[in-house]
């Protein structure tokens, strides 16, 4: 039996999982724990969490993996943190406390905000971030927490209030009170990674370091409150007094490995070939391809994203493509409209349709991600006759989340000129066989689900082992993946263009329709 191990912390946009891995990369028996948080919804198109309930949830899914799994803390060698990109905390850094709640990546409320940034920064902006504006990123967030509160500019450059994503809030709770991390004077190791940092649009992926012009041009935000960069696989810290005593028994551990969840999960699937690509099945989806350390400057709609780094001053690219609502929309169905009980019910609901009925469903709940990119599209059902029973409805869903992974998958082609032949699937929702293989059907390629499909996790785990030498490089890493089913497309090039010329012609009915009614979204109150 392995006696090293490496905790790994996923905070996702939904709930927050513990995982322990071993040397060969599998998770330990019954050392995995998950919980879910609170999704606050204030107004129409924002999206909030509570900061402290995420903290207190992250601990207690450790002490459960931990209690499961039987492990000694004395074996933990490394902690990785992986998390939902893009989602700011702003806190205190004397009491720990969050000064407003964590203003979620899924938000809306700065479109006014994006408009002026479309309109007079677009060039600038994806020149040097790779990004596209959108609402998504963490920047006008920030912004707009500064229009809404008056003092918060002081306290900021005080040092008093400190501004993070949720990586930055988790490690720096990790390693608070401890003096040997990377920013003793924040009172715990403020920092993130490049890949996270590449989310904020304030960050100059090819300089690797914040950029003063677009921290200027999207409110004054104050460099000095912004974490310090760093690699993806590197000793930020040791935990804290408080957290080794009441998480590992006053064992102090590393904090060694941080990266943007969907980064994180196409290194968990040892994607580190130039077209390696993988798509993330979750809240959202998000497909990546690995680029290598060139950016491709995407023409189609795509984000030029930083994959990992290694090294200070070093890192691998990737292309994305961020599609916003996908498994979400499968929880709408269960919580929203109440058509099933629990989430696995939507499997067996759909499989019970032959086919959608000409039903088409766009879950535009927040916009239109890539290649999209309309924060003012919203979700719809159409094609909806006297005959649509809820079978239709629920295999409408998750044909959804397969068109919207080929609209994202063609504008790679276009991009990088390179044919897919395989798409790596993992994440929750990646356990529908019922999905991949509609995705594989509707793509025409090979889609592969691997034994470890919880590679996000599996990736941090990866990153900050690495960091601590339980793994010594990347060929080990390939060496542990292994595929658990693949899925073969099967359906006619006729039918298969057909359904896709559908799914176009609803997409472009849902393009636009809050800024038509935009009184429904509070945009008129800006």
């Amino acid at each position: 039996m392995s006696n090293r191990y490496v905790l790994s912390i996923d905070q996702g946009t939904t709930g927050t999982r513990a995982i322990i891995f071993d040397e060969n990369g599998l998770p330990v028996k019954n050392g995995v724990a998950y919980l879910e948080h609170r999704q606050i919804y204030p107004r129409p198109g924002w999206v909030e969490h509570d900061p402290i309930e995420i903290w207190e949830n992250t601990k207690l899914v450790i002490k459960k993996a931990l209690e499961g799994s039987g492990v000694d803390p004395r074996s933990i060698k490394a902690i990785g943190v992986t998390n939902q990109r893009e989602t700011i905390v702003v806190w205190n850094v004397k009491t720990g406390r969050p000064v407003y709640n964590a203003i979620v990546w899924q938000h809306r409320r700065t479109a006014p905000l994006i408009d002026y940034l479309k309109q007079h920064y677009f060039e600038s902006i994806k020149k040097k971030t790779g990004l596209i504006p959108d609402c998504y990123f963490s920047s006008t967030k920030i912004w707009w927490l500064l229009q809404q509160d008056k003092s918060l500019r002081e306290r900021m450059e005080s040092g008093e209030v400190v501004i993070g994503t949720i990586d930055t809030w988790l490690i720096w709770n990790l390693t608070r009170g401890s003096r040997d991390n990377l920013t003793p004077e924040r009172n715990g190791a403020h920092v993130t990674d490049y890949s996270n940092a590449s989310r904020t649009m304030l960050f100059n992926i090819y300089k690797l370091d914040w950029d003063d012009e677009l921290l200027e041009i999207q409110g004054k935000i104050p460099r000095e409150t912004l974490p310090l960069p760093r690699p993806s696989s590197e000793i930020y810290g040791f935990t804290g007094p408080e957290v080794s005593r009441e998480l590992f028994n006053g064992v102090e551990i590393p904090v060694a490995g941080d990266a943007g969840d969907q980064q994180a999960a196409l290194f968990g699937q040892a994607g580190f070939e130039v077209g390696s690509t993988k798509c993330t099945y979750g809240t959202g989806n998000f497909i990546l391809m690995n680029t290598g350390s060139n950016p491709v400057e995407s023409k189609h709609g795509l984000l030029t994203t930083i994959y990992y780094s290694l090294q200070p001053g070093r890192a691998e690219y990737a292309l994305e493509g961020s599609i916003f609502i996908t498994g979400a929309a499968i929880q709408w169905l269960r919580d929203g409209l109440k058509i099933i009980e629990v989430s696995a019910e939507v499997n067996p609901l759909a499989e019970a349709a032959p086919d959608t009925g000409g039903v088409y469903f766009v879950p535009a709940f927040v916009g239109l991600g890539a290649p999209y990119w309309d924060p003012y599209a919203r979700g719809l059902i159409i094609g909806i006759t006297r005959g649509i029973e809820r079978k239709h409805i629920a295999r409408a869903v998750l044909e959804s989340i397969a068109y919207l992974t080929r609209d994202v998958v063609e504008a790679m082609k276009s991009d990088t000129g390179i044919n897919i032949s395989v798409l790596k699937a993992d994440g929750g929702v990646a356990k529908s066989d019922f999905l991949l293989q509609f995705q594989a059907d509707i793509l025409n390629v090979r889609v592969v689900r691997p034994v470890v499909y919880e590679t996000t996790s599996l990736g941090v785990a990866y990153l900050a082992g690495i960091a601590v030498g339980v793994w010594i490089s990347i060929d080990e890493i390939k060496k542990n993946w292994r595929a658990e089913k693949m899925f073969e497309p099967r359906m006619n090039e006729e039918t298969r263009e057909r359904l896709y010329r559908g799914w176009k012609s609803a997409v472009q009915r849902a393009l636009g329709w809050a800024r038509e009614v935009p009184w429904a979204y509070g945009y008129d109150k800006q």
